[in-house]
């Protein structure tokens, strides 16, 4: 081979090298771009859904907060997550849409009871932490992990109750997972563990001749194969 075939083609490489320099300074500087807020910002986030609870002025205030870069940096993942931790959001969906908004459809918890004072429940039994001491709505106390079993025990209930336009306003399921319900109009019933249902059944078709006592009734004890006790409220006499 000759001197010439053995030269190295410098030109070239000195040509590829400056490309390559080139590609990677335009790359940083589009990346920079996409970072930048003030170039590509996020101008509207549109919120959809059915709100009661939910105040989305101070939603997007957090997701802006969160979430201070550019329309391309903003992380959709992470929006989501933070959503779905706020107390009244069940559910939510976040996506982007060219070239500067951001979607989110919220599905709002919808509290059917209070649970141990300080949280809620919403219709599958499932609890969080939301205030909601002037809604109204029925108490539900019970241990640790017994929240479904409160509700749908509570649901029955009040199914049948309904029969005698009777309210729950307190549940009380025990540690040894016997009930106890106080009704809106304040008599107080002691179901024990056992065929509750069956219990309450006894009470509500007694209740027509109960009502018509002259005293008020105060509790009533179903903790029997058959019959039933009832303490009367000596200081208060039955409303007609």
């Amino acid at each position: 081979m000759t001197a010439q075939q053995h030269s190295v083609p410098w030109g070239g490489i000195t040509f590829l090298v400056m490309l390559f320099a080139v590609l990677v300074a335009t790359g940083i500087k589009t990346y920079s771009w996409m970072q930048d807020e003030q170039r590509a910002p996020v101008q509207v986030i549109d919120f959809s859904g059915r709100f009661k609870h939910l105040d989305v002025l101070k939603l997007e205030k957090l997701i802006r907060q969160s979430q201070p870069g550019s329309f391309f940096a903003l992380d959709v993942n992470d929006i989501h997550q933070l959503l779905e931790q706020q107390p009244w959001v069940y559910r939510a969906s976040v996506r982007k849409q060219w070239p500067n908004r951001l979607k989110v459809y919220l599905v709002e918890q919808m509290p059917v009871a209070r649970w141990n004072e300080d949280l809620m429940l919403n219709p599958y039994g499932e609890s969080f932490n939301a205030e909601g001491k002037t809604l109204g709505l029925p108490k539900l106390f019970g241990p640790g992990g017994s929240e479904k079993t409160a509700l749908e025990g509570y649901n029955a209930m009040q199914s049948l109750l309904a029969g005698q336009n009777l309210a729950i306003a307190e549940l009380s399921l025990s540690e040894r997972y016997a009930w106890q319900v106080q009704l809106q109009n304040g008599i107080e019933l002691n179901l024990g563990r056992q065929e509750f249902i069956d219990r309450l059944q006894r009470f509500v078709d007694v209740y027509p001749l109960l009502a018509k006592q002259p005293k008020a009734v105060k509790y009533v004890d179903l903790r029997y194969d058959t019959g039933l006790a009832v303490g009367w409220d000596d200081n208060n006499t039955t409303k007609s």
